[in-house]
């Protein structure tokens, strides 16, 4: 893997999120859509790792997200942003503070 400038990382918008709503996605099993609150504004992502949890497991969740990557489109759901998680074989363990901190406060 090659090495990024600080300008490049510094390029990336970086939020605390609230994973405030889920469904089901028709006929996918390892992804459903959610809803995050970003303190000003709330955005849908496609989430992964249903195989593991219960989309109702993760309402309420406190997570780090990208907010800036380009729109994509997945199962016929736009993401519009991107939750950050460790992977340990496909597993995700979605990036959390410890701290009770305002949504949309940026990571540096």
């Amino acid at each position: 893997m090659s090495n990024i400038s600080y300008d490049d990382f510094a390029k990336l918008d970086i939020r605390v999120a609230k994973i405030i709503s889920t469904e089901p996605i028709p006929g996918k099993t390892k992804i459903i859509k959610g809803v995050i609150d970003i303190g000003n504004e709330q955005r849908n992502v496609i989430i992964g790792g249903a195989q593991y949890y219960k989309s109702e497991d993760i309402v309420g969740k406190i997570v780090i997200v990208i907010i800036n990557l380009e729109s994509k489109i997945m199962a016929g759901v736009e993401s519009n942003a991107m939750l950050l998680a460790a992977d340990v074989d496909d597993k995700p363990f979605w990036l959390t503070v410890n701290e009770d901190i305002p949504l949309g406060s940026h990571i540096k």
